[in-house]
């Protein structure tokens, strides 16, 4: 399947996606995954399912206002503590680090800020069925929360492969691994 018809396939399943949340039963978090552009229109987020048994939820960097810096090469993750990943370019890597679902209908965990190498608490929720916010909190008084839009176009540069794919983003390495389906075992007669 080529490149153009997984992402046409993606939206049309956003958008079922998006349609059925609204039924979804009280205290049951509603699934944020889709692509989601940042409040102040620096960046868009995709967020999907992950994990081994993909109940968790992380989000990719898919495209950026300004991926270059002004000599034209791309901005890389130079703040991170692991040297092995501070040649990495931002656009694509992973920023948000499996959330669970929480009782009160939330996801919740950490997300990485590349601007200055650090990981905060986060809590994201659907405001609405185009509308995420975001919490984030340094300490447990000190939290700002954003909201962020869902975008079903496509801007020139965004990253519309799956993740891992080519024209994808990808995974830190423990969000990666999916297991392969357990073989089905034919019942004795």
């Amino acid at each position: 399947m080529n490149i153009f018809l997984r992402f046409v396939l993606r939206v049309a399943i956003t958008i079922v996606m998006m349609v059925l949340g609204g039924r979804a039963g009280a205290g049951a978090p509603t699934d944020p995954s889709g692509t989601w552009l940042v409040e102040d229109g620096r960046a868009r987020i995709r967020l999907e399912r992950c994990g081994p048994s993909r109940d968790r939820v992380c989000g990719f960097i898919v495209w950026m206002k300004e991926p270059a810096d002004k000599h034209g090469q791309p901005y890389r993750d130079s703040q991170n503590p692991d040297p092995d990943k501070r040649a990495r370019a931002l656009l694509g890597h992973q920023l948000i680090m499996g959330l669970q679902a929480t009782p009160d209908g939330r996801y919740a965990g950490e997300i990485y800020n590349a601007e200055d190498g650090r990981s905060y608490s986060v809590s994201l929720w659907r405001d609405s069925a185009d509308r995420l916010k975001l919490k984030g909190c340094l300490i447990k008084f000190l939290c700002q929360t954003q909201t962020w839009q869902q975008t079903l176009d496509v801007q020139p540069g965004q990253l519309v492969g799956l993740t891992g794919d080519l024209n994808g983003p990808r995974a830190d390495k423990e969000w990666a691994a999916v297991p392969a389906p357990k073989p089905i075992q034919a019942k004795a007669k």
